[in-house]
């Protein structure tokens, strides 16, 4: 059997905000809730799993998600909409616009735990040859 990513746990102020403002910009759905879980399910199986934890424990962390240029477009329609903050590099110097990194679309905004999360359409290196 090969090693794969089942699910993680995303720590949030609040469990069921983090998740259904992460599963609505993405057009996604809540897969479930069990105990102090809430869960997305992504594509290829994999569940993001947000937990409710004490803001001065949470951490914040960087997850990025590799989307197709459809889902892409719909997501920044949802982001310049909603005015969310975003930025087109990690290091947020370019505010309010996206990149082109290896020929496709990018996107970096913080979700409501302040977790980085970014959009691309195409990998880092661009698609194997």
């Amino acid at each position: 059997m090969s090693v794969e990513l089942n699910h993680t746990i995303v720590h949030a102020r609040d469990n069921r905000e983090s998740a259904e403002f992460f599963a609505e910009l993405l057009g996604l759905e809540i897969a479930g809730e069990w105990g102090p879980f809430v869960a997305v399910a992504l594509s290829n199986g994999v569940t993001l799993d947000f937990a409710t934890a004490p803001a001065e424990h949470i951490t914040p962390q960087h997850y990025a998600f590799l989307v197709s240029e459809e889902e892409f477009e719909a997501a920044y329609a949802k982001i310049k909409e909603r005015g969310i903050e975003h930025w087109a590099d990690p290091h947020q110097k370019r505010p309010g616009t996206i990149n082109h990194n290896d020929g496709g679309s990018g996107v970096y905004f913080l979700d409501p735990a302040g977790h980085a999360m970014e959009l691309i359409t195409v990998p880092y290196g661009g698609w194997p040859a």
